[in-house]
C-alpha cells in the first residue's frame, strides 16, 4: 500500500507520501513510473493537498471528481465542509466512475472505499471510507507503512524544528520498515492562515 503523513507544527503544516506502488509481489518504483499519491487541487479554502490511501484506481477517480466540482463547491476549511465535499463527491463516484460500494453486509453507510488526508492552510483532516472526517491536532499517518510512521513522528514531534522535519522522519521509518512503502519521498509544506 503506502505511507503519507500529514504534520502541523507552529505555523507550519506538511502532507509528505513515498512514491512505491505495488502489484501483489511486484513493486513499481518511482524510477519506472511517475508515482504520486498526493495531489494539490485549487480549491475555495486556497491550494488543499490531498494524499491517498488503498488501490491506485482511485487516484484518478478522485482527482477527477474534486476537479469537475465547480471551485466554490470544493470547500476543506474544516470538519464539516469536508464531510460536505467529499458527500457531493460520493454520488459523482458511484455514478460517473463505477465505484462499489459496498465492504461488508452490516455496513452502516455506503462506502467510498478510500482513505486520505487533506493538509491546506486551515488544518490537517483525515477522511475515512464512511466519510468519516477528523482535524488532527499534531500529526497522522495512513496506508499500510502508518504504525511505523506514526512511532516515528511520536518520537520527535517534540525536538523537532519543523513539521516537514517530522513528516520527513516518518516516511523515512515507513520505506525503511514497511515492505509496500518505498522509493522517493514526496512532501509539500504550506504556512498556516
Amino acid at each position: 500500500m503506502t505511507t503519507v503523513v500529514v504534520v502541523k507544527k507552529g505555523t507550519q503544516i506538511a502532507i509528505a507520501a513515498d512514491t512505491l506502488v505495488t502489484f501483489g509481489d511486484t513493486r513499481l518504483s518511482h524510477r519506472f513510473e511517475d508515482n504520486t499519491k498526493i495531489f494539490k487541487f485549487d480549491t475555495a479554502t486556497g491550494p488543499t493537498y490531498v494524499g491517498m490511501a488503498g488501490t491506485v484506481a482511485h487516484f484518478p477517480a478522485l482527482r477527477k471528481a474534486i476537479n469537475s466540482l465547480p471551485k466554490a463547491e470544493r470547500l476543506f476549511g474544516s470538519k464539516d465542509e469536508v464531510f460536505d465535499t467529499f458527500l457531493k463527491l460520493h454520488p459523482l463516484l458511484k455514478d460517473n466512475f463505477f465505484l462499489q460500494t459496498k465492504e461488508e453486509d452490516n455496513d452502516p453507510y455506503e462506502s467510498s472505499q478510500f482513505s486520505v488526508l487533506i493538509a491546506n492552510q486551515t488544518g490537517i483532516y483525515g477522511l475515512y471510507s464512511y466519510r468519516e472526517v477528523f482535524e488532527f491536532k499534531e500529526f497522522w499517518g495512513i496506508g499500510s507503512g502508518r504504525g511505523f510512521a506514526l512511532g516515528a513522528m511520536h518520537a520527535v514531534y517534540i525536538k523537532a524544528k519543523t513539521a516537514r522535519e517530522v513528516a520527513e522522519t516518518a516516511i523515512k521509518a515507513g520505506c525503511e520498515f514497511d515492505k509496500n512503502s518505498g522509493g522517493t519521498m514526496d512532501i509539500f509544506t504550506i504556512k498556516m492562515k
